[in-house]
């Protein structure tokens, strides 16, 4: 089932596809059986989520049978669920050409254009939804949500009065209407409608938290509490309800029960900004500092800049005993506010405290010439402030959103929503010669290069020489083999010392630095590689070895060392790699290397250029397109960077699912202040 989605400003989900997802028609009854039970093998992958694992199953299908349409459904139905709406969406394109007469289909790619924001062609896959079948109740649905998307409140309400006709039993057209009103102003009008909904069905959760909402504006805070109860009781898991309760209860002074309600909701979402904050002011009024402090904590790392939460806990810091916190504190609100007197009073007051007279008296000194100049009395303190309101008067009300809205996303940690695991926005490693590799179930990339090949067949090297990007750690037995072949290769190496190694000992230097490299002792694997080009310079391993121990270097002590040095260190890596790709130049993974040292050198466009001659040379080449992604984004072309991860996480890199996600709500964002 697809995912529900909030969008606008109020409790607006966008509907599941119901049913089974519909073949396209006209397959083929001859069908290779192979294919046909790979295509199952892809949809069972999808049924139990594993998504990256269906998507190479239904490229296979692709591969063999590239005019069927289901392939491209299911495909995309799986770069869905992983928020690669994009991808999804070109998918769906392709699966509607192939079969112009699916259902779902349309209703997939509208999904996928709704979650980036093109309202306009989702209502348009719709309508041809509706075309085919008129009475698809999710159709009509997202259509009034696409049209309230548009700001086309008229339109809206006359797409709810034709549902309305097909189905006036339906509360969720009543609560719509409520919600169209609402944007329409039209307060009383919108409260009409909720109650209309609460007649025909006394449990629907979503119309009672739209009662409360009216009975709050109306400061009714008894009755408010009991319509969210009802709420409650029917949405149990919106935390957005919890906020909700709560301040209609601090509004009676039930400080407790509004407490217990801040729990409930982060028990729901642990990093809700509004319930942390609140409940540290209501922890900070029952006299539990310690622990509102730890409320304050965590908001000043969500907003560092919060001054207001700044003040806040320098004043519990103060309660505690932490004079010094809490002057550091106070001090970081004045420069910020230079005329917030109260933080002067509580900074001269901290001050004596710890036996600073001078210092509490040039406070105190101005507070006086504050007041002596003052022509208007003190404001009247207010209960609760706006999010978006930041005056620094009011530290001690709480915080309620700047609109009333009721947050309904669907939430859902599972086994293969690989999107949500954190990824930072940089390369995929390089290629590096290893004896050690990790196995991975989906990015199967194998990069190629004769040379190791053929000393692998020779036997050169004690184990099998691996060109990875994913390798493997050490255990301990490993690390002692290695320094024990490193004495024995050097008293070999030692033999030699009076006279220059010829091409048939080569092998010793080689062996010996990939030991080196093994046992992260990069210095010395340089030296080996630079006595081996010296005596050979055509030698393209030594300068592809001693290129990933530079590298290696480079990013230990990247935050540590000075720019220019960093500077220097990438730019002979990227030389040693330039001179193997002359001496190889049709090996890929060289011109991917180049490219992943030169995104260090923040050369973006040189970077972009050397990730498409790997893919010139490699179009399948999914670390390729991931880094050439990387580099897109980092230049600020957003686009290109998503289409490039789209094709990497197509390939199997499941990593890119999570730079899509998040640059696809910058793209949006963007895209929405144009």
């Amino acid at each position: 089932m697809l995912v529900a989605m909030l969008l606008g400003m109020f409790s607006f989900h966008w509907r599941e596809v119901n049913g089974q997802w519909s073949m396209a028609n006209g397959q083929c009854a001859s069908a290779q059986i192979n294919t046909d039970r790979v295509l199952l093998m892809g949809r069972n992958a999808l049924y139990y989520e594993d998504y990256v694992l269906a998507i190479q199953r239904f490229n296979m299908v692709i591969s063999a049978k590239p005019w069927l349409g289901e392939p491209y459904f299911y495909r995309a139905l799986a770069k869905f669920y992983l928020e690669d709406f994009q991808g999804a969406e070109i998918d769906c394109n392709n699966a509607v050409e192939r079969n112009p007469y699916a259902l779902n289909h349309y209703i997939l790619r509208a999904l996928c254009r709704i979650n980036q924001s093109r309202y306009a062609l989702a209502e348009e896959d719709y309508k041809k939804a509706i075309a085919i079948n008129p009475l698809d109740h999710n159709a009509w649905h997202n259509i009034v949500l696409c049209q309230i998307e548009l700001k086309e409140y008229e339109r809206a309400d006359s797409s709810l009065d034709v549902a309305l006709r097909h189905w006036p039993k339906e509360t969720e057209q009543y609560t719509m209407k409520a919600q169209v009103s609402l944007l329409r102003q039209d307060t009383v009008k919108a409260e009409k409608w909720a109650d209309r909904a609460l007649e025909l069905d006394e449990y629907d959760g979503k119309a009672w938290s739209m009662k409360a909402m009216f009975q709050g504006n109306r400061k009714e805070y008894k009755e408010a509490e009991a319509s969210l109860d009802k709420a409650i009781t029917q949405m149990p898991r919106m935390a957005a309800l919890y906020v909700n309760r709560a301040l209609a209860r601090y509004n009676q002074d039930n400080l407790r029960g509004a407490m217990s309600d801040y729990d409930a909701c982060l028990d729901l979402e642990p990093r809700n900004y509004l319930a942390h904050y609140n409940r540290g002011l209501l922890r900070a009024n029952v006299g539990e500092d310690n622990l509102a402090i730890e409320d304050f904590n965590f908001v000043l790392e969500l907003e560092p800049d919060n001054t207001i939460a700044l003040y806040n806990r320098a004043l519990l810091l103060d309660n505690i005993g932490d004079h010094k916190g809490a002057i550091r504190d106070i001090s970081a609100v004045i420069k910020d506010y230079p005329e917030f007197w109260d933080g002067y009073r509580q900074r001269a007051a901290i001050k004596r405290k710890i036996g600073d007279i001078n210092g509490a008296e040039r406070d105190e000194f101005k507070v006086l010439q504050a007041q002596l100049d003052a022509v208007q009395g003190k404001k009247r303190p207010v209960r609760t402030r706006k999010k978006s309101e930041h005056n620094i008067e009011d530290y001690a009300a709480l915080v309620e959103e700047d609109t009333h809205e009721e947050e309904n996303e669907y939430v859902s940690e599972f086994r293969g929503k690989v999107q949500n695991r954190q990824t930072e926005l940089r390369p995929e490693p390089i290629f590096s010669l290893t004896y050690y590799r990790r196995t991975s179930e989906t990015n199967t990339y194998v990069a190629y290069c004769p040379q190791i090949e053929e000393l692998n067949n020779q036997h050169v090297f004690p184990l099998q020489l691996y060109l990875t990007d994913n390798e493997a750690p050490l255990t301990e037995k490993q690390t002692e083999a290695h320094q024990a072949s490193i004495t024995a290769l050097s008293e070999r190496i030692e033999e030699f010392e009076q006279k220059t190694l010829d091409m048939a000992d080569r092998n010793l230097l080689l062996n010996r630095a990939l030991d080196y490299y093994h046992i992260r002792d990069f210095e010395n694997a340089i030296w080996d590689m630079t006595h081996l080009i010296q005596m050979n310079g055509s030698d393209p391993l030594a300068y592809i070895l001693r290129a990933q121990c530079r590298f290696a270097q480079l990013e230990v002590s990247r935050t540590t060392a000075n720019a220019s040095d960093l500077r220097l260190g990438y730019l002979m890596a990227v030389q040693d790699y330039s001179k193997a790709s002359d001496l190889m130049p049709d090996a890929p993974f060289l011109h991917y290397n180049i490219g992943c040292v030169q995104i260090q050198l923040a050369d973006y466009l040189a970077a972009q250029k050397s990730f498409s001659r790997a893919l010139e040379l490699d179009p399948h080449f999914p670390s390729a397109y991931y880094s050439r992604g990387v580099a897109y984004i980092l230049g600020g072309q957003i686009e290109q960077g998503l289409s490039d991860l789209s094709q990497a996480g197509e390939l199997g890199l499941y990593t890119a699912y999570n730079l899509i996600k998040k640059y696809s709500k910058e793209l949006t964002s963007k895209n929405t202040k144009k």
